[in-house]
């Protein structure tokens, strides 16, 4: 239970104190500030208090916004302050101030605006929602208070908190064929009681039961798969926008909402593969394929983000490049926003090609589709970030850098190295370090296509791969385009695999690939939210147990030299699940804690 504490007298016909008791909270008077402060002490330290001017006219759900959201351990809006737990001691130290100020008794002014006042003279970080049109004021006389009701009563309230539930950017396909009516769903769900949590975990089921039918082979298995696939991404969005609706942001909830949605598509792409299969059609290595793309697709957006998160102009020049400036304008045209949106082919238009291209066509088609889609979507995005990177003159910061070195996954090789190379990575000009992880990936992945299986090139290869890659991530990672580093290294150890269990060319060796990428990508995601979250990366004793890119690049190399290729599908078998315990162990352990960031992505991933 949370407690709000309702200074100075009541107002006849407010319903505050009804709306208070509605978002949950124990409703306190206090005539006076001194009363005011032993009533804050009086509250356990692990509840959440709010002080709120009895004055007070506005929506309720501008009360929800302002004094209800988890995510923030300091909130306000006019006439109400609240914290956390994590933001007592601050309030309770600003209200003491004015208590001491005040002579305890006076209550002229509003004392939570006085109180979030001082808590921003404090430094501290008050959160203050947007509400739009929604009305939150504290009158000062009835004529002001009765153009204040009317205001409240002008506007709609529930359906400003049933339209803020949608994002406010997202893909065309979401926007116009989803959202209108998962809006209403997220609504029934929060009258039934029913958590973000549940939606998202029903949204996973509907997602592996589809895999599971067009793992069937049939054409009937086709069309069910390619109908729960919209269904389950209609859940997907409906758990994001019942988060909104009724503000239950928790971590747990983050961590699944980071991870459900990749674990979805994947599993949908190895339900397509055992469909394929079982019409005698072996489209594993396209499905691996595509997940790769997918994967370092979105690689280069998290890298590009961290590199770009805080930088500063250098000199009097501007952030801005020509690249933007034009970015800008197309935006000011309405039918490029769209039409920009869609070509990134995100997870709304990929999702419903996908659905639909499983249930008219082949597997080989709906994966055909899905790279070359990817593809073009992936060199539009990377050449314009390029373009934006070079195009600017922006000083990186020492946190993107280290971000940078943690996407990279760089394990104890590169790490034993790194002394020895330090004298000559710092000789590189700029441009060199992200050529060095290009040109070092080319060359293992390229030996390994062109060599075949079990030769002792694809080994020498890894090992300039090695000394390469770690090279590159010597020194900071502060270049301009020092953010392709870590989607070139994902390319090269992803495709390395890829490479190799196709060369074997034994039933097994691609879907034991396919699920060691998958372990890896799961690493790989699970950093970029802790880093997202300002938790800090996976811990270190995980990266070097799993090896490092390099680490396991160079492994898969020697085991594919010195076993054969029945032996190699079993080794590959067993270093999948041996990293997928690791990583999923330590994962599960970190989101579950309490220590874990609630990180709501409310941008529509590609």
């Amino acid at each position: 239970m949370s407690t709000a504490i309702l200074t100075g007298p009541p107002v006849p016909g407010s319903s505050l104190e009804g709306d208070l008791r509605s978002l949950g909270f124990d409703v306190r008077i206090a005539t006076g500030i001194a009363e005011a402060e032993t009533l804050l002490t009086a509250v356990p330290a692990g509840q959440r208090v709010a002080v709120v001017d009895a004055r007070f006219v506005g929506h309720a759900h501008a009360l929800r916004l302002g004094l209800t959201d988890p995510r923030f351990p300091l909130s306000a809006i006019a006439g109400a302050v609240t914290a956390q737990p994590a933001g007592r001691q601050a309030l309770t130290r600003a209200l003491a101030r004015e208590n001491s100020a005040a002579g305890g008794t006076t209550l002229v002014d509003s004392l939570a605006d006085r109180i979030a006042g001082t808590l921003d003279t404090d430094g501290a970080d008050v959160h203050r929602p947007e509400l739009g049109s929604l009305v939150a004021t504290v009158p000062g006389d009835p004529q002001t208070r009765n153009e204040a009701r009317q205001a409240v009563a002008a506007v709609d309230d529930e359906a400003v908190r049933l339209k803020s539930a949608v994002k406010a950017r997202d893909g065309f396909f979401t926007t116009h064929f989803i959202s209108p009516y998962s809006r209403y769903i997220a609504r029934w769900c929060a009258r039934r009681g029913l958590t973000p949590n549940q939606v998202t975990t029903a949204s996973l089921l509907t997602a592996l039961i589809a895999a599971a039918c067009a793992a069937t082979g049939t054409r009937g298995g086709f069309v069910a798969a390619g109908a729960l696939l919209i269904a389950s991404f209609v859940l997907d969005c409906t758990d994001g926008q019942l988060a909104r609706y009724s503000l239950q942001y928790s971590t747990l909830g983050a961590w699944l909402d980071a991870t459900f949605d990749r674990a979805k598509e994947y599993a949908y792409y190895a339900g397509l593969a055992l469909g394929a299969a079982r019409g005698g059609d072996d489209v594993w290595a396209l499905a691996l394929g595509a997940m790769i793309l997918q994967t370092c697709r979105h690689v280069v957006d998290f890298s590009f983000n961290e590199a770009n998160h805080d930088a500063t102009a250098l000199g009097t020049l501007s952030l801005a490049s020509p690249t933007a400036a034009l970015s800008d304008k197309l935006d000011s045209v309405g039918w490029t926003v769209w039409l920009r949106r869609m070509i990134v082919l995100p997870i709304g238009e990929r999702w419903a090609m996908i659905a639909v291209l499983t249930a008219v066509t082949t597997p080989r088609i709906t994966f055909y589709a899905l790279l070359i889609g990817c593809a073009f979507a992936a060199t539009y995005t990377t050449a314009g970030r390029v373009l934006r990177s070079v195009t600017r003159k922006a000083k990186r910061t020492d946190r993107a850098a280290r971000a940078l070195a943690d996407l990279a996954d760089s394990g104890p090789l590169a790490q034993a190295l790194a002394g020895p190379l330090d004298r000559t990575a710092r000789r590189l000009p700029g441009f060199a370090v992200p050529a060095l992880a290009l040109t070092g990936g080319l060359a293992v992945t390229a030996t390994a296509v062109l060599t075949g299986f079990g030769g002792p090139w694809t080994v020498i290869a890894a090992c300039g791969y090695v000394l390469t890659s770690a090279l590159a991530v010597t020194r900071p990672l502060k270049g301009a385009l020092d953010w392709l580093v870590p989607p070139f290294l994902r390319a090269a150890e992803y495709g390395t695999v890829l490479a190799l269990a196709a060369d074997a060319n034994v039933n097994g060796a691609l879907p034991a690939a396919y699920g060691l990428v998958a372990a890896v990508a799961y690493h790989h995601y699970d950093t970029v939210y802790r880093i997202r979250g300002n938790a800090g990366a996976s811990p270190r004793w995980l990266v070097r147990a799993i090896g490092g890119h390099e680490g396991r690049t160079l492994a898969v190399a020697v085991l594919a030299a010195v076993l054969t290729a029945s032996q190699f599908t079993v080794a590959l078998t067993v270093l999948a699940v041996a990293v997928a315990l690791l990583v999923l162990v330590e994962s599960i352990r970190f989101w579950a804690s309490s220590g874990a960031p609630a990180v709501h992505d409310e941008g529509e991933p590609a």
